[in-house]
């Protein structure tokens, strides 16, 4: 079963009982836990634990290589060979010769990229975007990891993990994405996480909770940094 992913909580929690009634009509040999348990791993990769707050807030964004061609005089770049993608090694030498960065943007954003190569797609094919759905693009490898001269260049791989959202934020029809259900969602995501949270509280899977999951990330990467810099120094 495709658990559905909601952008606004209110929407969620009117929803709730009826996807948990058709998730043990899917999955016989099952409980509750489960199907929490699945919902935090959705919505965990949007959300980080604040130390200083002693909180899980609101992170919706992704990396993605920011593509440049050669002879920048950069520090911290890279060479992008075939980026990442499953290409044929055969690719075009000139793209064996882009460097690139990490760099950290919006969900939204990185939703409208996405729409921005699928409309391309459109108009290069002569396809009119009126009968075509764009959500029946948004998991091409080509169209998505296509790419024209320098820019962003999406991972396939990493481009699985946003499928969830994509769904949910992309229009149907159309070229920009809507500002307005992205601030909703921003916000709704900590009061989703509170709901998924509280749940498994009460059926004593505290371990399974996200602040739980995402507090224990948080101190093992602080764990990794300060022995990085023991080692440094």
């Amino acid at each position: 079963m495709e658990l559905p992913f909601y952008l606004s909580y209110k929407e969620f929690e009117n929803q709730y009982y009826n996807n948990l009634e058709k998730w043990f009509e899917e999955y016989l040999n099952t409980s509750e836990t489960d199907f929490l348990k699945s919902m935090a791993d959705m919505y965990r990769p949007y959300l980080y634990y604040n130390f200083a707050n002693d909180r899980v807030q609101a992170d919706a964004s992704t990396q993605i290589k920011d593509c440049f061609f050669p002879y920048y005089e950069k520090i911290g770049l890279s060479f992008c060979t075939n980026c990442e993608n499953d290409k044929d090694k055969k690719s075009n030498k000139k793209e064996m010769n882009h460097v690139f960065e990490w760099k950290t943007i919006s969900m939204m954003e990185y939703a409208q990229h996405v729409l921005d190569k699928i409309n391309r797609y459109f108009l290069k094919n002569g396809i009119s975007p009126k009968n075509e759905n764009v959500l029946d693009y948004i998991n091409n490898c080509e169209i998505v990891t296509s790419r024209d001269g320098a820019g962003y260049c999406v991972n396939y791989s990493r481009h699985q993990r946003t499928i969830s959202f994509l769904k949910a934020y992309l229009p149907c029809y159309g070229q920009t994405v809507d500002i307005t259900v992205y601030r909703d969602f921003v916000f709704s995501v900590v009061q989703i996480a509170q709901f998924i949270d509280q749940k498994l509280r009460a059926i004593d899977a505290i371990e399974s909770t996200i602040y739980n999951k995402l507090k224990s990330d948080a101190r093992f990467k602080l764990q990794m940094s300060h022995q990085f810099l023991t080692i440094c120094n």
